[in-house]
């Protein structure tokens, strides 16, 4: 399904992954949503410094239909019911999302887009553990029924993130940042003594496209698939039917961005990760210089300047390290990125 908003109608936007430090959602979803107001794309707050059910794997859990969750010493495992854990995430999700709709309701202009992350069946598989303790990646069963609750969970959540913002435009952002692991069998056991298998790829193809049929059921008129640039499966995820590609630049090999470069000339989104941010070192590289860093791989695969409004432009990774302050200066310089996108594209 094409995006509803004609890709010659738009422009480079920024928006960020979703982490954020902090565990006061009232202050985070205020200044996420005053830096990346329209054209711009806000973002669902993730406060993991809250701990236990406000971490991505946890908030994601909660969502599961018919699949309960606690936590243990080594991580998130599946249990027969509900229990305190679960109910911790829930409650944190749905005090996050009542608390957006406290701020999107008292704004004179709200933002057209809005987007929710999710982390994605196969990550999801690697994170939670099945009762004897190891990783519920291993049991093919056990996978299929994770993708078939998440798929089906996702329909709830939309309707309340509809309701806290209504008439934005839904973006969803399926986080998978153990693909190229599993895919490669690097996946450590629970004992840490090996590997598990490999997860083929038309399995993988088959679960991100079952939860992208579900979320456009659901409502969401741009999903993109978030991945480390490591052996990330470009392919894969297009074949999945997804609107976009979420990546960081600065490893990328020149395959890559051949592979990107492909995309992009078919209609698809680039959410290019564009800001180094993982240490944050008190200085960001100045506008000119991020925007050379896209704009002479662009130009040497010979994609046309107005293409470059197929891009938003994100942080290399989630900004949950670091201070209240230095995350916004981060959404700050994302907006002046897009801002010097923007005049290139326009010529």
């Amino acid at each position: 399904m094409p995006l509803d908003k004609p890709q010659q109608e738009s422009q480079v936007t920024a928006t960020a992954l979703g982490p954020w430090p902090g565990e006061d959602p009232l202050e985070a979803s205020r200044i996420v949503r005053g830096e990346l107001g329209s054209p711009h794309l806000p973002f669902l707050v993730e406060l993991p410094e809250r701990g236990v059910g406000s971490d991505s794997l946890g908030r994601t859990a909660s969502v599961l239909v018919d699949l309960a969750v606690d936590a243990q010493p080594y991580g998130w495992r599946i249990v027969d019911r509900p229990g305190k854990d679960m109910r911790r995430a829930e409650s944190a999700l749905s005090t996050d999302i009542n608390v957006l709709a406290d701020v999107a309701g008292s704004e004179e202009a709200p933002a057209e887009e809005f987007k929710v992350q999710l982390i994605g069946p196969l990550t999801l598989a690697a994170g939670l553990h099945l009762h004897n303790g190891e990783r519920a990646l291993l049991d093919y069963g056990a996978r299929r029924d994770i993708a078939d609750s998440l798929a089906a969970g996702v329909h709830e959540l939309l309707a309340r993130i509809s309701t806290a913002v209504p008439g934005a435009r839904l973006v969803v952002q399926i986080d998978e940042p153990d693909v190229a692991a599993i895919m490669a069998g690097t996946i450590p056991t629970s004992s840490g003594y090996r590997t598990l298998r490999s997860v083929p790829g038309h399995e993988v193809t088959e679960s991100w496209r079952s939860l992208i049929e579900a979320l456009r059921v659901a409502g969401a008129v741009e999903i993109v698939v978030a991945v480390p640039e490591v052996e990330a499966p470009f392919d894969r995820i297009i074949a999945a039917g997804a609107d976009g590609i979420s990546v960081p630049l600065k490893a990328l090999t020149s395959r890559q961005w051949e592979q990107l470069a492909a995309a992009v000339e078919s209609g698809k989104r680039l959410w290019a990760g564009v800001l180094p941010v993982e240490i944050h070192s008190g200085r960001l590289p100045r506008v000119p210089e991020v925007v050379e860093n896209v704009w002479r791989p662009w130009r040497q695969l010979g994609l046309p300047a107005h293409s470059l409004r197929s891009l938003r432009v994100t942080p290399s990774a989630g900004l949950a390290g670091h201070t209240p302050s230095s995350a916004t200066a981060v959404l700050t310089r994302l907006t002046q990125v897009a801002d010097g996108l923007n005049q290139l594209a326009l010529g």
